[in-house]
């Protein structure tokens, strides 16, 4: 998009407030300024947002799938570019394509397939996020035991050979298999290093949050536990102020009333942001797939293993913000932020999470049911709800 836009009428939350008589000017794919209504230039085009929320777009930091596809089973540009198109129905502009624990073959595909979308630019492709094989046998979750490996001077050097080539990078590691030398090196490359898929005690957490760790992978689960005489993983995550947290609010993972202990717990600057940690099932009608050579059921918006272990989630980041801000109470303003602001500052990401002069123009335009009217990406529209009516000018 090169031509001057301005999206007039609506109810702009810019990441702080919620402002009305005001247009989101567009040059160029980015944010030139929010401006007084009137003070438009003449024949400037517009998108006519009246009555609807002008919102910043969803930024998902773990997604596996989406659209019939899950990125282990097609670790290619084109699988990459179904699940941005799968997500962005669901309000998200922007997500890291995750692959579980896999072969290093597989492993070896995804990245290949992450620097060809970064330098492709695929909408919506904001960067790769490695989650295993590096993780700990004991809190596998839905990784396959079989594939979890200690890393090596070999993997090291792969990852950090790859680091920058493939837009913003994420792995999770959990200590058992990965050493506080290799975290710091892996964070001098340019990964943030989460921790997750681990049984670790809280001591051990201060070491690698020392060697630059900055995440926690999915809070609560596949990690150890807060007790009375030990914090675990959970507890040193809420503690700490230099760990953000991701956070699957779908109900499942997490039971309702701990996520609002976990919210009211959470000490800054890192904050508890949304992600899915959706699976190939989201904007599909599959009933099943196939993972590391094992079934997938979904039924009753769940997806667990043959034994009920919970294998991902069946949730969009729209359905998440709508749970912490219907079912938890949280204003709609630090819903949002949780599934945009929050993640961008916890990769770094400072184009993107806000809606201000200087920014991505990737946005949503939501009704007043909160239901998407339309995603955004770089000023281009890139989804509008059938029904709706015409969005843009």
């Amino acid at each position: 998009m090169s031509a001057t836009l301005a999206v007039t009428g609506g109810r702009i939350f810019d990441g702080s407030t919620f402002v009305e008589d005001r247009a989101l000017i567009l040059e160029d794919g980015r944010i030139v300024a929010i401006a007084p209504a009137h003070q438009l230039p003449a024949g400037i085009a517009e998108i006519d947002a009246t009555n609807r929320i002008v919102s910043p777009g969803f930024i998902d930091l773990q997604v596996n799938g989406g659209g019939g596809v899950l990125f282990n089973n097609d670790p290619t540009v084109a699988g990459i570019r179904t699940i941005c198109s799968a997500h962005a129905r669901f309000g998200t502009t922007a997500l890291m394509a995750t692959l579980i624990t896999d072969t290093p073959e597989v492993g070896a595909a995804a990245i290949s397939a992450g620097i060809e979308a970064h330098r492709l630019r695929v909408p919506g492709f904001l960067g790769l996020h490695l989650e295993g094989p590096h993780l700990s046998v004991a809190r596998k979750g839905t990784h396959d035991p079989s594939l979890i490996r200690p890393m090596t001077d070999t993997d090291l050097a792969r990852m950090v050979d790859a680091a920058g080539r493939f837009g913003k990078a994420i792995t999770t590691i959990a200590p058992e298999s990965v050493s506080p030398e290799q975290a710091a090196r892996l964070v001098e490359a340019g990964y943030v290093v989460s921790l997750g898929h681990t049984d670790t005690k809280a001591s051990t957490v201060a070491a690698y949050v020392a060697a630059g760790a900055s995440m926690a992978t999915h809070l609560f689960n596949a990690m150890s536990q807060m007790a009375n005489r030990e914090a675990g993983l959970v507890g040193a995550a809420l503690a700490s102020g230099r760990l953000s947290c991701g956070m699957i609010a779908d109900g499942f993972h997490i039971d309702p009333t701990v996520m609002q202990v976990a919210l009211r717990a959470k000490q800054g600057p890192g904050r508890i942001f949304l992600v899915t940690d959706a699976m190939s099932t989201i904007g599909t009608d599959q009933t099943s797939f196939e993972l590391t050579g094992r079934q997938i059921y979904r039924k009753g918006g769940r997806l667990t293993l043959t034994d009920g272990t919970l294998a991902g989630a069946d949730i969009d980041m729209l359905s998440c913000v709508l749970f912490v801000h219907k079912r938890l109470g949280l204003p709609l303003g630090e819903a949002i932020n949780m599934a945009s602001l929050y993640a961008a500052q916890a990769i770094g990401c400072a184009s993107k999470g806000q809606l201000a002069a200087g920014m991505d123009a990737d946005f949503l335009l939501l009704e007043s049911d909160l239901s998407l009217a339309a995603t955004y990406i770089g000023g281009t529209c890139v989804y509008r709800q059938s029904g709706q009516g015409q969005v843009a000018s």
